[in-house]
């Protein structure tokens, strides 16, 4: 009989477990997938430079299914030296994510099998290997748990179009959608962050319910071009002849799949709503894209739409449901079926992490004019204070313009010029002069290719066509987008590296919807994380924490009385675009805003603008926003975890790899790069630990090299030996510890000059001899 105390978990599998599956009846080529990855691991961003998190992967050993997308059980296997039921809790996490009820934990003796059907009344038992549940089985059981009936069956199960494989999330919205079709359910909602594929899901979810005949004709809303655009293009072409998009106010009848913005079926004049051409009855379902701006509003001209096609399906999808008290999402449409959060996304690590730059200027603080102070067009600048919501609405200072570009400005210089870059201004005007503002700051660049700053608005016929560019990752130029709201939904931009605001934001719902714009990853263009540089206090509105995630960094001016400002009556905290729109722009109509009542637009030239003084925020590990000090922070996350001096020691000294407790204080939210910053000198982060958090007088990363120069530390070496250790002293005084912990330096200069890795680790005995030398080094870098 095998000894199967010496094989390895994959042997395990290979031997044990996957036999026992195939025997149950499960196919192996289209009902089961072994290491099915469900996460990317989450993006930990360390200054200026960011890194997946591979032990944040999520990964699961076994995934049983229906068919293709269509899951209905984990396994999670261990080798025999663990118990049968040492893997359970990790099978039901990858079952919690995929919305199965069956987990199964095995180590090759046998099952244990947990079913939240409670078929047998029990939760958890164990089963022989040769008593696994066949495919049938489990699926009369799953179908009995979601409380699916046997007459709609085969809509539930209907094939999903094959192609490029979906995301564990994406499954769970599709399903939960077309559970709830089988469920007679006729208003269903789906909340998915920007970034996560709403569009591919909702095509998944037509081509089923297109396919098993559950609707026949459909009807596709969106109210900007672009997003009809890129949808008829990209995930809806399988579709191909049987769809066609509505334009030019003309309905051609013979289509299945119909593709519109609303402003192309609607309009102030019965006539023009061309919509009422089709029956009440015409079209199954009706998708709604983007459904908070305008459907869940009784007045809204999509609700229209929507109450004349009532006999049909409608799904709404949003990144943000809207929650007013004149607008309500839920109300319309019901609780969502599927959420996938903003915070989730990038847990899972398919969004991106963000940093804030909260940036004050003087003026917005709070300006007075002085007495006859006439601006720019000769008007006499109404003697009142101004602030931050006056700027760029009643009070234009130009100078501020200039303000602005030049922090912006300092901002690429110093990680990326060609880093693409929104900037989301109050209006049509403020954009154009933010792009003038910009090409002056940038000249140099701007001088070589005179799309570097582009306005991008609904008013500007040569912006709009340069947005396709702006989009593309091939496609350096534009580089920096001004713009106003054109841009707020439906611009994939995946590069968007820099997102800047300074236009009020009042709204949850367009402020989630702006900070959409830069959350898309993009690893091959080394895309994965952004930064939001708030010149608005715009970013005070990350509110909602169980939806959005929090910033890795917020810099935040010190506070200098600002002066709370008057309710502006031109402040429209809810336009949602369900007005005031155009068919050919396809977007919101993008006009000033009326200086409002009583009120002028003064323009002055001569007031000059200042940033003020700034103090840094702090994420903590529970995910709020820490407002002490990044010391006082520190001080306290080490104590949580080193009691004493004499413990940070002792733990420090007896691992292996430094780097190891190092990325554990990181993963708790402490910053040694900031840390550094503040220090103002190249210490390691032992000392900043011991420094920071225990009052030691710290030593630099060089001090500490050239220490161990004079001791008495390679006489036992032989010449080889003693120019590596020299070398890698050399390599941690500039670069830490990192570098010399790890075997692959040897490959690097100047290195690779005294010979390959290996022959420069026989010059020490062998490797074990070479990893000896290495910790010795260690201890005595840091007696």
């Amino acid at each position: 009989m095998e000894n199967k105390k010496v094989l390895s978990e994959r042997d395990i599998c290979t031997k044990y477990i996957t036999p026992a599956l195939d025997a149950a009846g499960w196919d192996l080529q289209t009902q089961l997938r072994e290491e099915v990855g469900l996460t990317s691991g989450r993006v930990i961003v360390k200054g200026n430079k960011a890194k997946r998190d591979e032990k944040s992967i999520r990964r699961a050993d076994y995934v049983l299914y229906l068919k293709p997308g269509i899951p209905l059980a984990v396994v999670e296997a261990k080798d025999n030296n663990h118990t049968v039921r040492a893997g359970i809790q990790q099978a039901l996490d990858y079952a919690a994510m995929l919305d199965v009820p069956f987990a199964f934990s095995s180590n090759g003796d046998a099952f244990l099998f947990h079913d939240k059907t409670l078929h047998d009344g029990e939760l958890e038992r164990e089963i022989p290997l040769d008593a696994f549940p066949s495919p049938e089985v489990l699926w009369q059981r799953y179908l009995s748990w979601k409380g699916i009936a046997s007459n709609v069956e085969p809509l539930y199960a209907q094939d999903y179009y094959p192609g490029k494989p979906a995301r564990y999330y994406q499954l769970n919205a599709v399903n939960r959608a077309i559970e709830a079709v089988a469920k007679k359910q006729s208003r269903i909602l789906l909340v998915m962050a920007t970034g996560t594929g709403k569009t591919y899901t909702a095509f998944q979810i037509i081509w089923r319910l297109w396919k098993a005949k559950a609707a026949k004709r459909i009807l596709f809303l969106a109210d900007r071009n672009i997003l009809v655009d890129q949808t008829k293009t990209n995930d809806f072409k399988p579709f191909a002849g049987a769809m066609t998009k509505i334009e030019n106010r003309t309905v051609d009848k013979s289509y299945e799949i119909y593709l519109s913005l609303y402003q192309a079926v609607t309009g102030t004049e019965d006539a023009q709503n061309i919509y009422r051409q089709f029956s009440p009855d015409f079209f199954d379902l009706v998708v709604i894209d983007e459904c908070h701006r305008g459907s869940a509003a009784e007045d809204s001209a999509w609700r229209a739409i929507l109450d004349y096609f009532d006999s049909a399906i409608h799904l709404g999808l949003t990144a943000t449901p809207k929650e007013t008290t004149e607008v309500s999402n839920s109300t319309y449409f019901g609780e969502p079926v599927y959420t996938y959060s903003l915070r989730q996304g990038i847990e899972d690590g398919f969004l991106a992490p963000y940093k804030v730059i909260r940036v004050d200027l003087d003026k917005d603080l709070g300006w007075r004019p002085t007495t006859g102070l006439v601006d720019k067009l000769g008007q006499i600048v109404e003697d009142r204070i101004y602030n931050q919501s006056d700027m760029n609405r009643s009070l234009v200072l130009t100078r501020r313009d200039e303000a602005v570009a030049k922090r912006i400005t300092e901002f690429l210089k110093a990680t990326d010029r060609m880093a693409k870059t929104i900037v989301f201004c109050e209006d049509i005007d403020h954009a154009a002069r933010m792009r003038q503002a910009l090409t002056n700051a940038n000249a140099d660049l701007a001088s070589v290719n005179s799309k570097y700053v582009m306005q991008i608005t609904g008013d500007n016929q040569e912006g709009k066509l340069e947005l396709d560019n702006f989009i593309n990752p091939r496609r350096p130029y534009p580089v920096i987008a001004t713009t106003s709201r054109l841009m707020t939904t439906g611009v994939d931009a995946k590069t968007c590296k820099l997102v800047v605001l300074d236009r009020t934001i009042k709204s949850m719902t367009e402020f989630k919807q702006i900070i959409g714009r830069g959350t898309r990853i993009d690893e091959e263009h080394d895309k994965l994380w952004f930064t939001i540089l708030d010149f608005k206090k715009a970013t005070e509105l990350f509110a909602d924490p169980a939806f959005d995630g929090d910033p890795v960094v917020i810099y935040d001016p010190d506070p200098i009385d600002p002066i709370v400002p008057p309710d502006d009556p031109t402040d429209d905290e809810n336009d949602d675009g369900s007005d005031g729109t155009d068919e050919t722009t396809g977007g919101t109509d993008e006009t000033d805003p009326a200086p409002g009542p009583g009120r002028v637009k003064y323009v002055i030239e001569t007031v000059p603008v200042y940033v003020v003084n700034e103090r840094v925020q702090y994420l903590g590990p529970d995910g709020k926003l820490i407002t002490e000090s990044l010391r006082d922070f520190t001080r306290i996350q080490v104590g949580k975890q080193f009691v004493s001096l004499d413990a940070f020691l002792q733990a420090w000294n007896e691992t292996d790899k430094k780097q190891a407790i190092i990325d554990e204080l990181e993963g708790n939210g402490v910053l040694f790069d900031e840390l550094a910053k503040e220090a103002g000198k190249e210490l390691d982060p032992f000392d900043l630990v011991c420094h920071i958090a225990f009052g030691q007088k710290p030593l630099t990363r060089r001090e500490r090299a050239e220490k161990v120069k004079k001791q008495d530390y390679f006489g036992k070496y032989g010449d080889t030996s003693r120019k590596v250790l020299q070398a890698l002293l050399d390599k941690y005084a500039d670069d830490g510890i990192e570098n010399i912990e790890r075997i692959e330096v040897l490959r690097l200069a100047p290195f690779d000059q005294l010979g390959s890795p290996v022959e420069l680790m026989k010059s020490f005995g062998g490797r074990a001899q070479y990893e000896t030398a290495i910790r010795e080094l260690g201890r005595s870098l840091y007696q």
